[in-house]
């Protein structure tokens, strides 16, 4: 498979089925994360693989209602990041939440690629994640990566989310987000 094409497969289901995801593939995600871009190379994430019981646990625990279907992955990536671990430039540009962002992008992507779901949210009691498993007060729970293979068991979605499962939600215009040289100007 090519970028285009995980780019084009990728999609953020929430029907996960229970078989535990391998150490091998869980270090092809991690070697994703590892090799992506960062601002001077200060990669600033940190993560908690949470795939034994206790971890596991301590997150699906502190899952909002609305993600309840999160309870059934195998696996969940505890993303955090640090301000003072990355570059901070003129704007307001502190680059841990960016370059973290990245690292997660490209372990989405070759999630995709090897048949898996990773599927990034921030509907948690961040709080509670990081006294459970011991995160730094200093650390940003960026976000969680709820990840497995896909699964058929719907019974824990919202009418919402089951039609997000079978039709990709619908993307804003390009003239919406891309401007052709001026802010305003759409891309056409």
């Amino acid at each position: 498979m090519d970028v285009k094409d995980a780019v084009d497969r990728r999609r953020a289901t929430r029907a996960f089925d229970a078989k535990p995801v391998s150490d091998g593939l869980i270090s092809e995600l991690i070697e994703a994360m590892r090799l992506s871009p960062s601002c001077n190379n200060n990669q600033p994430w940190r993560v908690i693989v949470a795939k034994d019981p206790t971890s596991l646990e301590a997150v699906r625990t502190s899952l909002t209602r609305g993600n309840v279907w999160a309870t059934r992955a195998p696996l969940i990536f505890v993303i955090c990041a640090r301000l003072d671990d990355d570059c901070k430039l003129a704007d307001r540009r502190d680059y841990y939440l960016f370059s973290t962002g990245i690292a997660v992008g490209e372990m989405v992507l070759r999630a995709t690629e090897l048949g898996l779901i990773a599927h990034p949210i921030g509907g948690y009691d961040a709080l509670a994640i990081k006294e459970k498993l011991g995160i730094p007060a200093d650390q940003v729970l960026i976000t969680l990566v709820i990840c497995g293979y896909p699964g058929t068991d719907v019974s824990l979605l919202s009418e919402k989310q089951l039609l997000a499962e079978v039709e990709r939600p619908p993307r804003k215009p390009v003239g919406d987000n891309f401007f052709d040289g001026r802010w305003g100007e759409p891309w056409k």
